[in-house]
């Protein structure tokens, strides 16, 4: 069982701390409207990785190189808008002006939408997740769950943290979270003109 557990955590604090679509649209969020309403969207990967952990490991742990494509493109024209509305966000505040009121609920629902278009998760689902969760329950269905609960559980934790670590005023002012919202504008454009251009110019 231990082992199944450090590679649960391994993998879920590697996931999290990765530079990503989720985690610039999470810092992005943060930032504009501060940690409270933006923590509910650290739960974001429980509500899409279900669909997408069962339908990888019904395409047998691979999903076909035109799926990936459609998904990365799709993604792509996701994080652009992200990234527009991040940049008005930024445009329309003042060097000292408080985080922007927003719902929870919200925000929980364009960040699931976020990884739902993120090919990451099925990437990880198909190539380390898929294959270990296979492998832990054909020694017993206790070790799988423990795998997936030690992955998720860590995932959130970290995901949690850094939206605390960038919407606390303690750690960053109104000026600090402006220049936040600006470079995560940016990040999340970049990402989704790579996206596109992958998806446009695969290999």
């Amino acid at each position: 069982m231990l082992q199944y557990l450090m590679l649960g955590w391994g993998f879920g604090f590697a996931a999290s701390v990765q530079p990503g679509p989720l985690q610039a649209f999470l810092l992005s969020r943060a930032a504009s409207q501060g940690w409270i309403r933006t923590l509910p969207a650290s739960l974001a990967p429980l509500l899409t990785d279900g669909p997408i952990a069962l339908l990888v490991l019904l395409a047998v742990g691979r999903l076909s190189p035109g799926a990936q494509l459609y998904l990365r493109s799709a993604g792509g024209c996701l994080l652009l808008y992200l990234a527009w509305g991040a940049l008005r966000e930024w445009r329309r505040s003042a060097p000292t002006s408080r985080p922007t009121p927003g719902s929870g609920a919200r925000t929980l629902m364009q960040a699931a939408a976020v990884n739902l278009l993120n090919p990451n998760p099925y990437l990880g689902w198909a190539l380390v997740l898929g294959p270990a969760v296979m492998s832990a329950w054909r020694q017993s269905p206790v070790h799988a769950v423990a795998l997936i609960a030690a992955f998720y559980g860590t995932m959130v934790l970290v995901l949690a943290g850094s939206i605390l670590f960038a919407g606390t005023d303690r750690f960053l002012g109104p000026r600090g979270r402006r220049i936040l919202v600006l470079l995560s504008a940016v990040v999340l454009a970049a990402l989704g003109v790579y996206q596109l251009f992958v998806s446009i110019l695969p290999g």
